[in-house]
């Protein structure tokens, strides 16, 4: 647990470091596909060592999964279906700010405490609404014929739709092939280790 939290952290630091912050969000798709799921995954690091040190508070407030996916919706769709935060997270520092806390402290812990707690339905319901969200951030941007963000051109965008066409039958073939997989045969057996 201790382990993971330190590589979250090491990653934190190495994606808050000002050339790397430049090369991530000077092109769009990278900006939206790498520097925010990474800002996921490090909350995903976090989760396993805060919820170690806060088991209350976890248990208290997203007993069953579903507080917590649904926090995680909120603030991947402010994120993904917003063109202006992008373009604010460039120029109002308030924003960036809020965009490396918001990922992996309100996406990122809620999403890894969640996905375990939540039922078949409950994660068929996710991967739908990613799927649609996907498709319909797709359509937004490759069918948008005016500049969406002050700083990305017109290209850029276009290619951002189309990953995110791309990245919505990802989720969508997988979520089919979830279908026919019993998910119980490959769950590990609980650690007793603290590492």
């Amino acid at each position: 647990m201790m382990k993971q939290a330190i590589y979250g952290l090491v990653l934190y630091i190495f994606l808050m470091l000002p050339p790397v912050i430049t090369v991530t969000e000077s092109i769009m798709v990278v900006h939206m596909h790498m520097q925010m799921p990474l800002l996921v995954l490090v909350g995903m690091l976090f989760t396993p060592y805060l919820k170690q040190i806060f088991p209350g508070f976890f248990n208290k407030w997203n007993d069953n999964g579903i507080p917590g996916i649904v926090l995680f919706i909120i603030v991947i769709c402010y994120w993904m279906m917003l063109p202006r935060t992008m373009d604010e997270a460039l120029t109002v520092p308030a924003v960036e700010v809020f965009k490396f806390i918001s990922l992996p402290f309100l996406a990122g812990i809620p999403l890894r405490d969640s996905w375990k707690k939540l039922n078949s339905f409950g994660k068929n319901t996710v991967f739908v609404s990613l799927t649609i969200l996907c498709g319909v951030m797709a359509w937004v941007y490759i069918a948008a014929p005016n500049q969406l963000c002050n700083n990305y051109i017109v290209i850029e965008q276009k290619a951002l739709g189309w990953t995110f066409l791309i990245t919505g039958l990802c989720i969508l073939i997988y979520f089919i092939q979830s279908l026919f997989v019993d998910e119980s045969l490959y769950e590990e057996e609980p650690s007793t280790e603290n590492s």
